[in-house]
């Protein structure tokens, strides 16, 4: 099963620069468990304690997983995956 995963830049040193790579699995769990073993320490950027991490958002096929399954929402073949850290800050 192929997915398409969306990286943002400050994600990309675990990808060699790559904007998007492929992975697999039948939930989003696994499919971050897959990364992980091609790109070492993804994963730890993403999920932590078994749970998102608090400031990054993901998307499945432009779907907020948080109102979803989270980490446990299922995936088929074909489904795109978009990270995004959340940014926050500027001037006063």
């Amino acid at each position: 099963m192929a997915i398409e995963v969306r990286i943002p830049t400050i994600l990309r040193t675990y990808t060699d620069g790559a904007k998007a790579v492929e992975g697999s699995g039948d939930t989003l769990a696994e499919l971050f468990a897959d990364l992980d073993s091609r790109h070492a320490g993804i994963q730890e950027r993403i999920v932590d304690d078994g749970k998102l991490r608090r400031f990054v958002n993901v998307y499945l096929n432009d779907e907020d997983v948080r109102f979803l399954d989270g980490i446990s929402t299922k995936l088929s073949d074909g489904d795109s995956v978009t990270i995004l850290p959340a940014v926050a800050g500027g001037a006063s």
